[in-house]
């Protein structure tokens, strides 16, 4: 890893086990995606959101109000968008550049600048959230998912990706907060793990 993916590996760690700890990296991390805003979608392979697609497949149901968290320039909500052509999906980001870029693309997806720490949407507003390659914030995940919704966490490149959470975390932290029904994906270079609130 170079030193930018060693800070966001750090940043993961350190957030992941003390979410307080936020407030000092969130303005350093959100400096380096404005930064990279304008290059994000050429350094993104083209199998890095088969594991996105992997999950999406196993949905039983199809979802009618989505949230990706960290949407970045709104790959992964596109794709949730061109699945599921009646639900409507927002995307969230906490860099306005990632915004910028999402916003001119083509595409119904609304996006808006959001701390997934905390998020401007009711309690149990959507059926399905996701994120991809994203820091999750657990407590502020469960509040916006709907009894009986869906979590999608997805790594574009598995253990290796910068921004990483290990599926035991993921589970342990989720069953903490009602999550159950745990699906774990592999597919191109990643992986994702897919849980239902109950």
């Amino acid at each position: 890893m170079n030193s930018g993916q060693r800070f966001a590996r750090f940043v993961t760690d350190v957030v992941v086990r003390r979410p307080a700890l936020w407030r000092v990296f969130r303005r350093p991390l959100r400096r380096t995606f404005d930064r990279l805003a304008p290059v994000w979608d050429e350094m993104r392979m083209p199998e890095a959101f088969a594991p996105v697609e992997a999950a999406l497949e196993a949905l039983p149901e199809s979802p009618s109000r989505v949230l990706d968290l960290g949407t970045g320039t709104g790959s992964v909500a596109q794709i949730v968008a061109d699945r599921y052509p009646d639900a409507e999906v927002t995307g969230v980001d906490v860099s306005q550049k990632m915004i910028d870029v999402a916003r001119a693309k083509p595409t119904r997806v609304r996006f808006e600048v959001a701390d997934a720490e905390r998020l401007p949407f009711g309690d149990g507003a959507f059926d399905l959230v996701t994120l991809g390659n994203m820091i999750p914030f657990f407590d502020e995940l469960a509040r916006v998912t709907a009894t009986g919704g869906h979590v999608l966490f997805a790594f574009s490149g598995g253990a290796g990706t910068p921004i990483y959470v290990s599926p035991e975390r993921l589970r342990a932290e989720l069953r903490d907060r009602g999550f159950a029904e745990f699906a774990d994906f592999s597919a191109g270079r990643g992986t994702a793990l897919l849980a239902r609130k109950r």
